[in-house]
Parts: C-alpha cells; sequence; structure tokens
C-alpha cells in the first residue's frame, strides 16, 4: 500500500472547512470575486459552485483571477528547475512540468498554494473511471470507448512516471521522495488536471508553429461547474483571466462555464460525470471505422467481393480517410466526421470498374455540386443512395452490438424513478453515456432504414 502524502496541517483538521481559508487566500493572491456571486456546496450540481448571490446581467464580471495567482509550471515554486529540465521533462501529453509541480505544491507544508489545493483533500472523489476497477468499467461502458481511452491514459501515466518523473525524482532527493510522491499519488494528479485545468488559446499560425500551451490551474473559475447551456465564460487578457456571464442569471441560479463541445463519453473520462438526456446537446456516438470495414466485407458475396473491399480500404488508409484506430462521429444533427464517412460509404460502395476509374483519377473529382452537397446532416442521410444506407444501416447494427444492453433496457431503468435511485452513482453516469450514444445511433437507423 502507497504511503498516503503529507498535507499541510491546517487540512488535516477532521471536518474542518477549507473554504474561508481559500477566500481569505483569493483577497491576499488579488483575485477579484463579484459581491454578487457565492462560492459553497449548497445549490452547486457537483462539489463546489458558484452561484448567484443578486441578479446578474449579461457581461458582467464574475470573477478576475490575476496571472500571478495562477498555479502554473512558471509560478510554482520550483518554477527554476522546472525551466533547468525542460528538456528532459517532455512528452506526449505535455502535463510533466505542471504535474511535478503540483506534485511538489501538493505536499509541501509550506506551500503558498496550500488554502487552494485543500479544497481537493482526495482527488479519487472526483470519480474519474480510471479510478474504477477494470471489471466495473467494462461491465458498464463497454461499447462507449472510454474503457479503451481509460487503457490508453493508464498506460502513458505508468510510462511518463517511469521514465520521466522518477528519474527528476531521485535527481532531486531534497525536494521529492518516491514513497510520497507515489504513482498513484500522480494518477490521481492527472485526474485533477484533466477536470480543473485550462489550457490558454493561441492564435493559428501560432498553434501550428509552436502546438498548444501547458494546462495551467485556474483558482476560482475552476470551481464553476459545466453544462452544455451554459451562462459563463472565461476570457483571457495580459493582466488576468475573467469569468463572465453571458446571459442574465436569476438571483440563487448556478453559473455554468462549458468545457466546449463535450459528448457524455469525453466528459465522463475526463471530468468524471455526464448530463443526462436530453441536457446535453453536445453529445456524440462513435461508429469505428474498422466496423464499416467489417460491414462491407459481411455483405461481400465471394473471395473476389472481398478482396475488392480490402483493396478500396487500403486506397481510403491512403487517402487518409479512415484508420485502424478511427472513428466516425455522429453528432444529433449532422455526422461529424462527414468528409470520412461520405468518401468512405461512397468508395466502399463502387463496383470494380468504378473503383478502378476512381483510382486513376487519384480520389479527386472536379464536381461543385457533388462538393456543395456533403454536408452529411439528417437529411441528407435520408438521401444516400441505397447501397450507402444499407452499409451504414448495418454498421450501425454492429455498433449497438458492442454495448452490453440495449436501448429499451436503458430506457427502462431511466422511466423508473425506483430502479434508477437504486443504482449507485457510477451506474447511473454509465447509464446516461450508453442511452445518449444509443439514441444518436437509433435515430440514424431510422434515417437510413
Amino acid at each position: 500500500m502507497a504511503a498516503p502524502p503529507k498535507r499541510p496541517k491546517v487540512a488535516e483538521a477532521a471536518g474542518s472547512d477549507p473554504l474561508p481559508a481559500f477566500l481569505a487566500w483569493c483577497g491576499r493572491a488579488g483575485v477579484e470575486l463579484s459581491p454578487k456571486v457565492r462560492l459553497g456546496r449548497q445549490g452547486a450540481l457537483a462539489g463546489y459552485g458558484l452561484l448567484a448571490a443578486q441578479e446578474l446581467q449579461a457581461g458582467e464580471l464574475l470573477v478576475a483571477v490575476p496571472r500571478s495567482a495562477l498555479l502554473s509550471q512558471h509560478t510554482c515554486s520550483i518554477r527554476a528547475l522546472l525551466e533547468q529540465a525542460q528538456e528532459s521533462l517532455q512528452s506526449q501529453s505535455g502535463w510533466v512540468p505542471l504535474l511535478l509541480a503540483l506534485l511538489h505544491e501538493y505536499t509541501a507544508s509550506n506551500s503558498p498554494w496550500q488554502p487552494y489545493l485543500s479544497l481537493w483533500k482526495d482527488f479519487r472523489s472526483l470519480d474519474h473511471p480510471m479510478f474504477w476497477p477494470k471489471e466495473e468499467r467494462t461491465r458498464l461502458l463497454q461499447g462507449t470507448g472510454i474503457p479503451e481511452a481509460v487503457d490508453k491514459d493508464l498506460a502513458n501515466i505508468h510510462m511518463e512516471y517511469s521514465s520521466i518523473i522518477l528519474p527528476f525524482m531521485q535527481a532531486h532527493p531534497d525536494l521529492f521522495d518516491p514513497k510520497v510522491h507515489t504513482l498513484e499519488l500522480y494518477k490521481e494528479l492527472v485526474a485533477f488536471v484533466m477536470a480543473y485545468s485550462f489550457q490558454e488559446p493561441l492564435e493559428e499560425e501560432d498553434e501550428d508553429e509552436k502546438g498548444p500551451n501547458p494546462p495551467m490551474m485556474v483558482p476560482v473559475a475552476d470551481i464553476l461547474n459545466h453544462v452544455a447551456n451554459h451562462n459563463a465564460n472565461l476570457e483571457y487578457s495580459p493582466q488576468c483571466l475573467r469569468m463572465v456571464t453571458t446571459r442574465p442569471v436569476s438571483q440563487g441560479e448556478e453559473l455554468f462555464n462549458t468545457y466546449g463541445q463535450m459528448s457524455n463519453w469525453q466528459l465522463l473520462h475526463m471530468y468524471g460525470f455526464a448530463q443526462p438526456f436530453p441536457g446535453n446537446t453536445h453529445d456524440t456516438a462513435d461508429i469505428q471505422m474498422v466496423t464499416l470495414r467489417r460491414a462491407a466485407l459481411r455483405r461481400a458475396r465471394s473471395e473476389a467481393e472481398q478482396q475488392l473491399v480490402r483493396e478500396q480500404w487500403d486506397f481510403l488508409c491512403q487517402l487518409e480517410m479512415v484508420g485502424e484506430e478511427g472513428a466516425f462521429v455522429l453528432g444529433w444533427d449532422e455526422v461529424l466526421t462527414e468528409e470520412e464517412l461520405s468518401t468512405s460509404l461512397k468508395v466502399l460502395c463502387m463496383s470494380e470498374e468504378e473503383f478502378k476509374e476512381y483510382k486513376e483519377q487519384e480520389g479527386w473529382e472536379d464536381d461543385s455540386e457533388e462538393e456543395e452537397n456533403s454536408t452529411l446532416s439528417n437529411e441528407a442521410l435520408s438521401r444516400l443512395k441505397p447501397p450507402c444506407k444499407k452499409l451504414l444501416h448495418d454498421s450501425v447494427l454492429l455498433t449497438l452490438e458492442s454495448y452490453r444492453s440495449d436501448l429499451k433496457e436503458d430506457q427502462d431503468l431511466l422511466n423508473n424513478k425506483e430502479a434508477y435511485g437504486k443504482l449507485s452513482r457510477r451506474e447511473q453516469q454509465a447509464l446516461h453515456v450508453r442511452y445518449g450514444q444509443k439514441k444518436i445511433l437509433h435515430q440514424l437507423l431510422e434515417l437510413v432504414h
């Protein structure tokens, strides 16, 4: 069993509420909190939340956080050390410097960030699926895409910890102790960064050149919960970050930020919760690209036809329209990966002669009308040619087979308040993810029937 991390003494007091100390810290750090709002758990959707103590108009400032109060690799106590070691701390995630900063600040009793970090005594309470037993993840989330995403996360976490974090800690034994700064604590802090960090947007040309900005922690702004129909958002300026209202808010109403256009599976995977149907207007369902290939191979009536499908698939791979781990993403109103799905359906439904001609043109057609009609809205899906409809229909059926329950079972659970109330929180969150995805898939079945 890993040794528990050392915590500042003030946070260890039984039943102590860390909020007053945090609000006092905000005052010292120059965080400007509107007198029209209050922080707390009461009335919040989950955990802490920001609520309107008075009526608010659109464009009103809720909180301004000076850049000196942001917790990042550039503001932490070991920033000079992280700067010196930046080349050895590079990783696929780009999170290692911030995670090292958090490992240090979370366990240092004299950390200036202690009142902020004390709001989270146990990061496992975020209840990301990465903390669920593997059997439970599989049982509740099979077919949703989450188990596969978690497996990749855990593999990356283990790799980063063993190959980057441990060598760095061993080189600085005065600051780090592997018995305290364990793999388990590192995993919990990854969940914390997943759920609460912000990344400042870059101009498009800068992003192409430099890649995305590293994540940072933004006190108070990170307390706002998320819903798709949000009423506040974060604005960036050289001096500070400002959370402002986007529409009028009534007294007593909770203030919600947006984490972006997130589907329920992304919300549960990264933030530990999902929105009940039909609240998440950004929800999506995936058809794995290889499922489309499997459906095409199934309908091939001879070895020659199967060989044609394989050649068509290889050609689509060369065009970078499909890949072994890719997915076609379906929204409520349209296909979000419209070019990939449209081209794949067209190619996989070609005869040998049509495919030969298409290949000779290298997949390019000077057909402005076809280009115009390539948007796969729900209406466009209903107007697909019969072979394309059939292939898509079969792919949806195969996708639905990957879940452990059908739509009716999930619907019955949601409609039965007593049965739903007996579900664990994890079972409820997983149900919301599965149900939304299946509703989108069944809607598509109707469109291509």
